[in-house]
């Protein structure tokens, strides 16, 4: 399903500072209402989006987006403290690429670390985020402080990551496409072949190891430095939020994310799906029908 969604989104390349971001874009130009963008989550690449995206650019202009780091999108140098992987500054890629294309506001629908971006974009940029969907994530600080011996194992990537440099980075790169299978928790066979076969192409490219260590080593240091901030100053997501978190996952088993998301938001709707934590490639059809209720009206 991807190779047919890719031929109809059209590929684009937005500079931010000196960074090489990749999305695309498809779906109708004129439709009344603001536009969405959808990012991906960890190890993949926008082709998670292979059975939703095409539906939903039935009604709205769709942009996809590779985060940095990830897929096609450039692997900037970390900097001192994973600075160039933090939340903050991926978010500032997000608003570049819509913006580039004529997009102040809009729509987000968002999984695992493009979820963590989006949660940073809102928080950032009300006024850019219309509404917000996120899959299968709680808030980052509040896992971090949650965490128990069962989460710490069943997201033992987490904790791997995040471990000094070379030390993840030489295991991965030592053979990325077993990473690839152990990160995605043996998954199962319902991922999309052609996606499957992107996770594979861009696991293996030049500095992949290296630029997924420093988004996670941002997500346990520098993001958590801000969230906290945020928490201190009493700043809190005001655009309408939408959650789905897989019933069978590691998310919903060892958290409230409804609870956890209230604690932090305005406007929060939500619930379980019968489905892991691959939502958008397990449960297409409830992603769907969730997501063209909570943005029919945008």
């Amino acid at each position: 399903m991807w190779t047919d969604a890719a031929a109809d989104f059209a590929p684009l390349t937005v500079q931010r500072d000196g960074v090489t971001l990749f999305a695309r874009q498809g779906g109708p130009l004129d439709t009344g209402r603001p536009p969405l963008l959808l990012l991906h989550g960890h190890p993949q690449t926008m082709a998670m989006w292979g059975r939703v995206a095409p539906v939903l650019a039935r009604t709205h202009r769709v942009v996809l987006m590779d985060l940095r780091g990830y897929g096609d999108s450039d692997r900037p140098p970390a900097g001192e403290g994973s600075a160039a992987y933090a939340k903050r500054e991926m978010a500032l890629d997000a608003l570049a690429v819509m913006r580039h294309l004529g997009h102040e506001r809009f729509g987000v629908l968002a999984h695992d670390r493009g979820a963590r971006v989006a949660h940073r974009l809102a928080l950032d940029h009300p006024e850019a985020v219309a509404r917000l969907m996120l899959l299968d994530i709680a808030p980052t600080l509040a896992m971090y402080e949650g965490t128990t011996e069962a989460f710490a194992r069943g997201y033992w990537h987490w904790f791997f990551l995040i471990q000094p440099a070379p030390r993840p980075e030489r295991f991965i790169e030592a053979d990325p496409l077993a990473y690839l299978r152990e990160g995605m928790g043996r998954a199962g066979d319902f991922f999309d072949p052609a996606s499957w076969a992107e996770y594979e192409r861009c696991i293996q490219r030049p500095g992949t190891a290296a630029a997924i260590c420093a988004d996670y080593r941002a997500g346990a240091g520098i993001d958590l430095d801000h969230d906290r901030a945020d928490r201190a100053a009493g700043r809190r997501l005001t655009p309408p939020l939408r959650l789905l978190w897989g019933a069978n996952g590691v998310v919903g088993r060892c958290f409230d994310p409804l609870a956890l998301w209230q604690a932090a938001a305005d406007n929060v709707s939500g619930r379980a799906v019968d489905s892991g934590h691959y939502i958008a490639e397990q449960a297409p059809d409830v992603v769907l029908a969730e997501a063209q209720d909570f943005f029919k009206d945008l």
